[in-house]
């Protein structure tokens, strides 16, 4: 184990006092350097600190838990790799939010170059310069108020959203929060809110992801142009923000949206905001913007029945100029019930396939250009499903599910997935395995065998198995 592990930078020399964790340690940030590049090095990994090895676990320190959640999702499979091909006794790597870390060593000015520096659209560091340049993201000309299509489920968020974009700031309209599942519309909505709004060109409209307002928030603190950003954000006349969702668990912008929010508002501006459940549904937001959010317009996109998913799909088939027969429709209709994006995509398909092919769209050319979308639907339960009510019901990271990872507190939410899999699923052992980090079927074999012996002997643990069973059946 390593005792009060300090700040290591890749381009230092390892001193002679320190531990081989340490030398390997200097190797491993070496190569990670390498691999992602100077800029976003600096911007992301420069903070990582050692921490203890425990056993055949390491665990890496990061000050917040922005930056350990973002290097979790982007680097954190490098990390074990990297890891795992420097010293075979260390099998996972943890990555913790610890406090009070010491400050990363300040560079000379060329940090500042870097900084502003040109950068590849995938890495993060482009949003330093998005923060510092208009914060609207364009708008999609597909969707407007005259392309979506209103029936029983969606008519009230509809006409909320007409509401806003004829008369922004309207009392009891602001904000305007707009929730459903995916692909029911609500991004569309909130575009064509946009458009209707910016056509004048005498409303000022920024519209982004809440996963944008985060990456432009923590790159404004990281180039000190904190300032700019807030200047710039409360300066519109209409703030959307989409999925607001992602923001849980997101302490700090979460903070700084609420000010935003609170700014807007007082200010008499118009704030849009989407998310996948309602106000008083999004646990994980701080209860004083929950509450800000409900006080205006909250509207629900339901789920769509088979009457709007036949006219949807009737007005992109006469929007194409391609004769789809009603029987394809409807059959389409019936097969495809949740998502409206995948509903459009299936038809998008057939579309493109009669257009290249040169032959008519009919039920059996239908069946056979998406068969691999239809047998999806007819597949009750998916592995991915199963492991994601798993993870949510031991509070796990979806990840542990096919990491390396062998305390209990993982290995066992793992062992009753690979047991639901085997008994839910038409998947051989061999296939399961695969899906839990390319593990042999005997493992498989075995979490089965122990998940069964455990049922028989602790009651508690049987019912949390089979009220997972009976929540991905139902």
């Amino acid at each position: 184990m390593v005792e009060n592990a300090q700040y290591l930078d890749a381009s230092a020399s390892a001193p002679g006092s320190t531990t081989p964790l340490e030398t390997a340690w200097v190797r491993v940030r070496e190569k990670l350097k390498s691999e992602v590049g100077e800029v976003e090095y600096r911007t992301w990994l420069r903070q990582i600190v050692l921490g203890p090895l425990d056993e055949d676990e390491l665990t890496l320190y990061l000050p917040t838990r922005f930056l350990r959640d973002w290097v979790r999702s982007q680097y954190e499979e490098r990390l074990q790799t990297l890891w795992r091909t420097e010293r075979e006794d260390i099998k996972g790597v943890e990555l913790q939010v610890k406090r009070g870390l010491p400050e990363v060593p300040a560079d000379d000015a060329e940090d500042t170059e870097d900084a502003t520096g040109p950068s590849s659209d995938s890495t993060p560091q482009s949003v330093v310069s998005e923060s510092r340049s208009d914060l609207a993201v364009p708008l999609d000309p597909r969707f407007t108020f005259d392309t979506f299509i209103v029936g029983k489920p969606n008519e009230f968020a509809y006409a909320c959203a007409r509401r806003v974009a004829e008369k922004p700031s309207s009392p009891g309209f602001n904000p305007l929060f707009l929730y459903g599942g995916v692909g029911l519309g609500k991004t569309h909505l909130m575009h064509a809110i946009g458009t209707e709004l910016t056509r004048t060109g005498k409303v000022s409209v920024a519209y982004m992801s809440a996963e944008k307002f985060m990456y432009r928030f923590i790159a404004a603190i990281r180039s000190q142009s904190t300032m700019e950003f807030k200047e710039q954000l409360r300066s519109v006349d209409v703030l959307m923000i989409d999925d607001l969702q992602f923001l849980i668990g997101k302490d700090n912008t979460q903070e700084e949206f609420f000010h935003t929010f609170n700014a807007l508002v007082d200010a008499g501006r118009q704030i849009i905001v989407s998310a996948d459940k309602s106000p008083s549904d999004l646990s994980g937001l701080e209860d004083r913007l929950r509450t800000r959010l409900g006080c205006g317009m909250v509207a629900d996109i339901h789920a769509t029945t088979f009457e709007l998913r036949i006219s949807i799909l009737e007005a992109k088939a006469k929007a194409s100029g391609t004769h789809v027969p009603s029987k394809v429709l409807e059959y389409l209709a019936h097969k495809i019930t949740t998502n409206v994006r995948e509903l459009e995509g299936a038809l998008n398909r057939l579309i493109a396939h009669a257009d290249l092919v040169g032959r008519p769209v009919t039920l059996d050319t239908t069946q056979d250009v998406l068969k691999d979308m239809l047998k999806a639907h007819d597949r009750r339960v998916t592995i991915e499903e199963i492991q994601r009510k798993v993870s949510e019901h031991w509070n796990i990271r979806l990840t542990d599910m096919s990491s390396a990872r062998r305390a209990r507190a993982v290995a066992r939410p793992r062992q009753v997935a690979m047991y639901l899999a085997k008994q839910l699923t038409s998947r051989s052992l061999p296939e399961i395995g695969r899906k839990f980090g390319n593990r042999d079927h005997t493992t498989v074999m075995h979490a089965v065998n122990r998940v069964t012996e455990l049922m028989d002997q602790d009651a508690s643990f049987a019912e949390d198995v089979e009220l997972l069973r009976r929540m991905l059946e139902g």
